[in-house]
């Protein structure tokens, strides 16, 4: 087959790698061209000085759908955290867990100050609400913001505060909590329904899967895309590919710049993590940490070494913190360490940097009432799209993108060879 006639996919971040995955199934051809020199995109992991960095703190709710569809978890060996949080608040650290997952530790957080025992009647009534029926209903159902769909199912001020604030302001990396409450209520079921887990090796193992899976020679490295014209891709070193459809797949900035339409920073949202290295954890299980204290960089923290130890060499740990919001200020590391310092005293002291990742297009804004800037799927004759951005932002919503666009390829150049 001439390469005229393969599907050419922009981009291989987990949508692109999602798209390849069902072609090959459905017996497509296609070449992949990655601007980088590693598949991935954001769902990357970095190895320096014998520590496994991922670009940005993230995990894998095991209940995705997509995900259970698309990779193997026993080969990803999947480390799973704690289930719950722990909440700082009132200069102490006060266990919220899942009674479900924990019966003894759940009955212990009826009686924490963190909310009242009327809201954690409405935690156990959300549950429920959240699990029953079927996700098209959760993404087709009402929609508000998920500040007020937290007031309006009558949660408490407090708990609003010390708890849903920090734990979905840094799932949707929105301190606001503007994001739809669609989104509120999928998340809300994948944690209730399964594990949060990190793959032994880093989350980037996830692209790593689904890039081993594709044929070999399909994926074209350090081959970055200049511009799009009809049915040809031209590369930045002057070298052109044609396809009988484009998939872009490449992001929301990157699609802005090739399709030519205008795609501004209120379109996105950024995140800065930190990670450090000590000797010591100051955690004793791997669990989550949140800010319920409103004050300060730090919206969560967690030590991914007591999750999966070959995140840190044997002698050490990798811990990570994630700050929402910090453009103005002015020195992030010292304010981090300061406000570390309130919570685990002097043995910050000892821990030292080991790299900080801004990550400028994280995740899309997904306001509630806003739709998407593009749609998912055919913008024109031959183009196609996917990626979180243009339905809704998570891991799974990129990997579900990216097999729609492809089973929309495929039927569409079948029906050209009928």
């Amino acid at each position: 087959m001439s390469g005229s006639e393969k599907v050419v996919i922009v981009g291989g971040g987990v949508a692109g790698l999602s798209c390849g995955q069902r072609l090959h199934q459905a017996g497509v051809p296609f070449t992949l061209l990655e601007g980088d020199d590693k598949p991935g995109g954001r769902v990357r992991t970095d190895e320096y000085e014998g520590f496994l960095l991922d670009r940005g703190f993230q995990v894998l709710l095991t209940a995705y759908p997509e995900a259970r569809r698309s990779l193997d978890y026993n080969k990803l060996g999947l480390c799973a955290f704690t289930p719950g949080a722990l909440i700082r608040s009132g200069g102490k650290f006060h266990r919220f867990v899942d009674p479900w997952r924990q019966p003894l530790q759940g009955f212990s957080s009826l009686f924490s100050p963190i909310g009242s025992f009327a809201d954690k009647l409405r935690i156990a009534k959300l549950r429920s609400k959240v699990c029953r029926g079927s996700l098209f209903n959760i993404f087709h159902g009402p929609e508000r913001s998920t500040l007020l769909e937290l007031r309006e199912l009558g949660f408490s001020p407090p708990i609003i505060e010390q708890f849903f604030r920090p734990f979905f302001g840094g799932v949707f990396l929105d301190s606001q909590l503007e994001t739809s409450s669609r989104m509120l209520n999928f998340v809300f079921r994948m944690f209730s329904s399964g594990n949060v887990a990190l793959p032994a090796d880093g989350i980037g193992q996830i692209a790593k899967q689904l890039a081993m899976g594709l044929p070999k020679d399909s994926i074209q490295y350090k081959a970055r895309v200049q511009s799009i014209e009809e049915n040809r891709v031209s590369l930045t070193g002057g070298e052109e590919v044609e396809g009988a459809a484009i998939v872009l797949a490449s992001g929301g900035e990157a699609t802005a710049r090739l399709v030519g339409k205008s795609f501004g920073p209120h379109h996105r949202r950024a995140v800065t993590c930190l990670y450090f290295r000590a000797q010591k954890s100051p955690l004793n299980e791997p669990i989550l940490v949140l800010n319920g204290e409103g004050t300060g960089p730090v919206n969560n923290f967690c030590v991914p070494s007591l999750v999966s130890r070959r995140y840190a060499p044997p002698d050490q740990h990798l811990l990570s913190v994630t700050v929402l919001d910090d453009q103005n200020t002015v020195n992030l590391e010292t304010a981090v360490l300061e406000q570390m310092r309130h919570w685990f005293g002097d043995q910050v002291k000892h821990w030292s940097h080991l790299r900080t990742y801004r990550i400028e297009e994280a995740l899309p804004h997904q306001i509630a009432g806003r739709p998407p800037v593009f749609a998912q799927g055919k913008i024109r004759q031959g183009l196609y799209l996917c990626g979180d951005f243009c339905t809704q932002g998570s891991l799974n919503a990129a990997m579900y993108s990216g097999r729609l666009a492809a089973e929309e390829v495929a039927g569409d150049l079948a029906k050209v060879l009928v």
